[in-house]
């Protein structure tokens, strides 16, 4: 029998550690070829580590939320074969494992047990006395009637009434409810309150939450972007009625193989004929070198709730793309960043990004800007609400977008400019396939 180590792999891009996020094994577990290891994480990119050969798993390398240096050991097994690493032998003094006698220090009890009278008998360790469980004082129960005389030792009587409790209010744990004084201290311990019938007890839990892999990733990124950007947010209300029955009217009328038409492709139509006219706001602030990187191409980032958190997915160059291309791009994305297939290079590269809750957006929300963009785009959730036309109240579909800018970069007015184009282009949406 050999020993194999395996060593973390070079996962691309120059990636230089990689953070573990879950172990599939353990060790004593039998592993086939190609069975998954463990998994690490990259800059949101989630890798699993595969087995290169059949073996026994002898020792784990690292702890769940350890950033690991690519070529180091993470797994060690037991093979048939030499291995590829030689296998350190137990040093021959070694010390027995705890609550474990060695066989060459134990002496031959029979050999000196020839020509006495007794005979040594091999005795097995007396096992350890059970605890006694001790009951657990209630904390609730019903206070009794007022004529009603409760059970208690002359010793309990003398001590409540010299502490000044009515023992008509003490539960008793004794039997037929006999009060102790152990019922006194309960009592005493609460602040002479009455237990209330109810069952209702305090719950003392504390569960500690490690926070690894995706989810750490998430908050150091919401914490750079709130510590670095002064954010300011605007909001504004949009009739979305004339867009709501465009877009049933496209869905009805498409064309087979063409992808089922929601909101996010008109509004990135929408944003990318706002960008035109200000180029200002699909921009990257390098804040440490104090440079504006003004893109020509519009990335757009559309922000996709997973079951390991949330995830950026990146629909690159939306500027060629027209609503069906759009539609289509952030369906495939959205199911590639789900069942976790999503590559490095779609989930980097926004310029500008549009995060939105759908029916559970509220009425307004305060976006937290994707680092180091400087702009982005919330949508809250659409509801019909009464809107005056002048002469009366109307039945209207409206829906606020809450967004967030960066104010080092992007002033309010030019904020409020762009929104207000956004707005334009959706309430009078046949203007978004007018060109020029």
């Amino acid at each position: 029998m050999g020993e194999h180590v395996i060593k973390l792999p070079d996962v691309g891009e120059g990636v230089a550690e990689a953070e573990l996020v879950e172990w599939h094994v353990k060790v004593g577990d039998l592993v086939r070829e190609d069975a998954v290891l463990a998994a690490v994480m990259t800059d949101k990119a989630t890798v699993e580590i595969p087995s290169p050969t059949d073996g026994e798993v002898l020792w784990l390398g690292a702890e769940i939320g350890e950033t690991v240096a690519v070529g180091s050991p993470i797994v060690r097994l037991k093979v048939a074969g030499e291995g590829n690493t030689a296998v350190k032998e137990a040093p021959a003094e070694a010390k027995p494992a705890k609550g474990e006698m060695s066989r060459q220090n134990v002496p031959d009890l029979r050999a000196e047990s020839a020509g006495k009278t007794a005979s040594l008998v091999e005795v097995e360790p007396e096992p350890a006395p059970l605890e006694r469980p001790v009951p657990r004082l209630p904390v609730s129960g019903p206070a009794r009637d007022a004529g009603e005389r409760p059970l208690a030792a002359p010793a309990v009587r003398l001590r409540a009434k010299e502490a000044g409790v009515d023992l008509r209010q003490v539960p008793g744990t004794g039997p037929a409810g006999r009060i102790t004084h152990d019922d006194i201290d309960a009592f005493l311990a609460r602040g002479r309150q009455v237990a209330r019938p109810t069952g209702l007890a305090p719950n003392t839990a504390v569960e500690d939450v490690k926070v690894v892999g995706l989810r750490r990733k998430i908050a150091e990124k919401m914490a750079l972007a709130k510590s670095r950007i002064p954010h300011i947010t605007y909001v504004e209300e949009v009739d979305v009625t004339a867009l709501e029955d465009l877009r049933a009217a496209l869905n009805k009328e498409k064309a087979a193989g063409r992808p089922k038409l929601t909101l996010l492709p008109f509004l990135m139509r929408a944003m990318v004929r706002a960008i035109s006219e200000q180029p200002a706001l699909n921009a990257i602030y390098d804040d440490e070198a104090g440079v504006i990187h003004r893109h020509g191409g519009v990335h757009i980032g559309i922000a996709t709730q997973t079951q390991s958190g949330l995830l950026v997915t990146v629909v690159h160059h939306a500027e060629a793309r027209d609503i069906w291309d759009c539609a289509a791009e952030v369906a495939r994305l959205s199911e590639a960043a789900r069942d976790g297939t999503a590559k490095r290079e779609e989930l980097s590269g926004s310029t500008i990004t549009i995060t939105s809750l759908g029916a559970m957006g509220g009425v307004a929300t305060t976006p937290v800007i994707n680092h180091p963009e400087v702009a982005i785009i919330g949508v809250n959730k659409m509801m019909v609400r009464p809107v005056w036309d002048g002469t009366q109240f109307i039945p209207r579909k409206m829906m606020n977008l809450s967004s967030s800018f960066d104010h080092r970069v992007i002033d309010g007015w030019d904020a409020a400019v762009f929104i207000q184009r956004i707005k334009a282009l959706l309430e009078t949406p046949a203007l978004i396939f007018v060109e020029g």
